[in-house]
């Protein structure tokens, strides 16, 4: 099959056309995307992290022992009242340790939140640690409200 390759190009001036275009729509370039992955251990049991930072929202990983995916919730603050919504995207119908974590994550942070989760529902020593593990790396990430905007909503 032949095609001319010439025929395909834009000239220099269509291309600058282009970018003032998208400059013109008000596109503004975000910060990049910001992937932190790491692990700890409690009472014996070895915990994975892996945090996804996107500009304005926040995927998270916790495995627990495995590299298993577990359950995927998502949670946003929702309008008028800033109530945080958190629904199971998979599995999860009668887990509620990762959704318990995804609100609390959203109303330290603002910030959306989607999170994957591997640890058995049965212990709430190991979530609640999970948890403080995943907060204190969200902060030191720098994804936190001011106390200003804790107290608002």
């Amino acid at each position: 099959m032949d095609f001319d390759l010439h025929a395909s190009t834009i000239e220099s001036s269509s291309a600058d056309d282009i970018v003032h275009d998208i400059q013109n729509l008000g596109i503004k370039e975000e910060a990049s995307t910001n992937i932190t992955c790491f692990s700890d251990v409690f009472n014996d049991i070895p915990i994975h992290f892996q945090i996804i930072c996107f500009p304005k929202q926040i995927y998270a990983w916790i495995g627990c022992q495995t590299a298993r995916f577990g359950c995927l919730y998502a949670a946003a603050s929702t309008r008028p009242n800033n109530i945080v919504s958190v629904t199971s995207l998979l599995g999860g119908t009668s887990d509620n340790t990762g959704a318990g974590i995804a609100r609390r994550i959203v109303l330290k942070t603002g910030v959306p939140v989607t999170l994957a989760c591997n640890i058995p529902k049965d212990s709430p020593m190991l979530e609640a640690h999970v948890e403080k593990k995943l907060i204190q790396k969200l902060i030191i990430l720098g994804y936190t409200k001011s106390k200003a905007q804790a107290v608002i909503s």
